[in-house]
């Protein structure tokens, strides 16, 4: 018998301005890495409120939710981390030039798909890309798809 399954629920914004996306770099167990802004979803949170503020803690930009673009399970190989990402696109304004990123984060970076494609090996996951190529090919659903009951 097995126990009780707990995944890490996050969530990430995917963002596009003039053909780039918004993404952070940031220090990991496994060294700089590059991903959305993303985080976990905290207690009394619903995933849309949680995209919303680690967006802005992450890169200092205001994120509008606008669609679901899918909704992933991932577990961190060698180590038993299994996280579940709902990812979100929607736009970015009100840049908040003097705001202090979170703990970790190095800076904010807009990289093109194929930017994104060749710096692959320092990807925080395998989502990463996926979750562009998923927006790209035009997975796309409500917001409300995920009830909250808060």
């Amino acid at each position: 018998m097995t126990g009780i399954w707990k995944p890490h629920y996050t969530v990430a914004a995917i963002t596009e301005r003039d053909g780039r996306f918004l993404l952070v770099e940031e220090h990991t167990e496994d060294g700089v890495r590059i991903n959305q802004p993303a985080g976990h979803v905290e207690s009394g949170e619903s995933p849309v409120e949680a995209v919303v503020r680690e967006t802005l803690e992450e890169s200092a930009w205001q994120f509008v939710p606008q669609v679901l673009v899918g909704i992933y399970q991932w577990t961190v190989p060698d180590r038993g981390k299994t996280y579940l990402r709902f990812a979100y696109s929607g736009t970015v304004h009100g840049f908040e030039a003097e705001r202090r990123l979170d703990k970790g984060i190095l800076r904010t970076v807009w990289m093109t798909r194929d930017e994104l494609q060749a710096c692959r090996a320092r990807h925080r996951s395998p989502l990463v890309l996926d979750c562009v190529d998923d927006y790209l090919a035009g997975k796309h659903f409500p917001c409300d798809m995920v009830r909250y009951y808060g």
